[in-house]
């Protein structure tokens, strides 16, 4: 009897952090192992994994992990999971696999355990067979995975688009694919992002003509600023750029080494004539491409803007283009950044939102895959909830039955047995990792919260010195404040902290024994009441009582 189970660690009902399991009698395959960038208000957080105890726990159980394509949202998590399993193997393309190590090196990892693959040749691991195949994403040997079982195929498929005109390691495999539909597939997993869109994604997912619109609109220089990752992108701005005279410098080094190995591969071609130095940055009619990740999005561009690059100084007639689309959650950044550039007479385009996506499946791409696939179940993934849903509805304008889709969250488990699906509810522990810095530690919601009080209300600290022996005050009350107050204009306010501390502080002397912890809880609460009654806030109170 076969015993099938799917769920995501991460991935549903967010963007990014994409890491799915699937479990066959034991046997567990993870696809990819994804991050995500925190919100404005999770301040001092670098980016976001899934919790992964539930393979640590399961680590020999795990016959791999498998990478689809090189972008953070996919293998982001990659380092924090090398460092807690680093004997499961890891299977990519080649093109993934050298970003993977470029990322691996970031942080001093060696990897030992890493299996480049070929897409189309199939792996057979531990009796099982997995067939990657090429589909159509903006990185070189995106792929999607099959896993064969006996009960059917299992088809993980994210990130792609369907675009006749894409060719080579873009180039999505139609005939392959429909020959895995053919063969039976129990189950397909496909990504949601952009489900509400009508139509197909192709060709909004290109930027050809705005490049090629904006060099002739200017003879002055021009700044690109992409995505590293973005191959294919970087290949549309090359192609223009090559029908002018103008040279290209490229400033980043992530971004340097990604063309460098994106060329060496033969997944990007250009005449390296066109690649100018940093004695062109000040060329008139130089394009200069900017990159940053998304943890750091446009950090460059705000680097220039603020006039703390050493190589670039932005001048009147420079014109700056965002060749990303504007999309949710950036919209405030990119807003501040094209005031910023006003003010110093730089010009700005954009992609608006509206009009162009990234390498993602609209509605009639999802309908496609579907119908290639012919799947007895369908499963959203990789999208907020009601992305989810609407993947749902196109699942169900395709022909399937709406209890053939599967609606989940984070950790929601589905089981299949011998091929069909089991109404059993199950949960598995799917929360999320905040990371600070190179660490792994989880930082957790409450250093959230103090940051989240420090940035908005400041912090107060109060200190005095107690005699345990005598239970007399050695030294009164002290006040120190920043971002809280002007000390000098509310003297009023400091000299009745102190004295509402030193209040509190004879109060819990008198008795037999002094609770120095309860000293410390007893001003904060005191003093929280005052100040909100007195200012409408409440700063951080940090108490440090000294005992001789």
């Amino acid at each position: 009897m076969s015993k099938i189970k799917i769920f995501a660690l991460g991935g549903l009902n967010e963007n990014g952090k994409n890491m799915y399991v699937v479990n066959v009698d034991d046997n567990i395959f993870v696809f990819d192992a994804g991050l995500k960038y925190p919100t404005a208000n999770m301040l001092g957080v670098d980016y976001i994994i899934p919790k992964f105890d539930y393979l640590i726990e399961n680590k020999k159980k795990i016959k791999g992990i498998f990478l689809t394509h090189a972008h953070d949202g996919n293998i982001g998590a990659m380092p924090d999971i090398m460092k807690e399993l680093p004997d499961v193997p890891v299977y990519a393309t080649k093109f993934t696999m050298t970003v993977l190590k470029m990322e691996l090196e970031k942080y001093n990892i060696e990897a030992t355990n890493l299996k480049e693959i070929r897409p189309h040749s199939k792996l057979d691991i531990a009796n099982f067979s997995i067939f990657p195949i090429t589909v159509t994403h903006s990185i070189p040997e995106t792929v999607a995975f099959v896993l064969y079982t006996n009960d059917g195929a299992i088809v993980y498929a994210t990130d792609f688009v369907f675009d006749s005109t894409m060719l080579g390691a873009y180039k999505t495999d139609i005939g392959k694919l429909a020959y895995v539909g053919k063969q039976g597939v129990l189950c397909l997993l496909a990504e949601s992002s952009y489900a509400y869109r009508e139509g197909h994604t192709s060709p909004k997912h290109r930027i050809s003509k705005e490049v090629w619109d904006l060099l002739n609109q200017t003879d002055d220089r021009v700044i690109i600023s992409i995505f590293p990752e973005h191959v294919y992108r970087i290949q549309e701005i090359f192609d223009s750029v090559a029908r002018t005279k103008r040279k290209i410098v490229l400033m980043g080094r992530k971004l340097q080494r990604l063309v460098n190995y994106a060329k060496e591969f033969n997944y990007l071609h250009y005449d390296e004539n066109m690649i100018g130095d940093l004695s062109n940055i000040n060329d008139k009619d130089v394009v200069i491409l900017t990159a940053d990740d998304k943890e750091k999005s446009f950090a460059s561009l705000e680097k220039i803007i603020s006039r703390y690059d050493k190589y670039i100084t932005l001048k009147e007639g420079d014109t700056v283009f965002i060749a990303e689309p504007i999309y949710p959650g950036n919209e405030k950044k990119v807003a501040k950044i094209m005031d910023d550039l006003s003010r110093l007479d730089v010009d700005v385009v954009t992609l608006p939102f509206k009009n162009h996506v990234l390498h993602h499946p609209s509605s009639e791409d999802l309908m496609q895959m579907i119908n290639l696939m012919n799947p007895k179940y369908y499963f959203p993934i990789k999208g907020e909830y009601r992305y989810q849903y609407m993947n749902a509805a196109v699942a169900e304008q395709a022909g399937l039955d709406k209890d053939k889709v599967l609606l989940k969250l984070n950790g929601d488990v589905v089981n299949f047995i011998n091929g069909k699906l089991v109404d059993k509810p199950e949960h598995i522990n799917a929360d999320e990792i905040l990371i600070d810095g190179n660490s792994s530690d989880d930082i957790g919601n409450l250093v959230l919260k103090d940051r989240e009080l420090l940035s908005k209300n400041g912090i107060v600290i109060v200190s005095a010195t107690i005699d345990r022996k005598t239970k007399k005050i050695i030294a009164d009350p002290q006040i120190l404040t920043r971002g809280f107050i002007y000390v000098k204009d509310n003297l009023d306010i400091v000299e009745k902290t102190e004295a509402i501390s030193k209040e509190v502080i004879e109060e819990c002397i008198k008795g037999k024994k002094v609770d120095f912890t309860g000293i410390k809880v007893k001003i904060r609460e005191r003093l929280s009441t005052y100040f909100n009654e007195e200012t409408g806030s409440v700063p951080m109170i940090i108490t440090v009582i000294l005992e001789i």
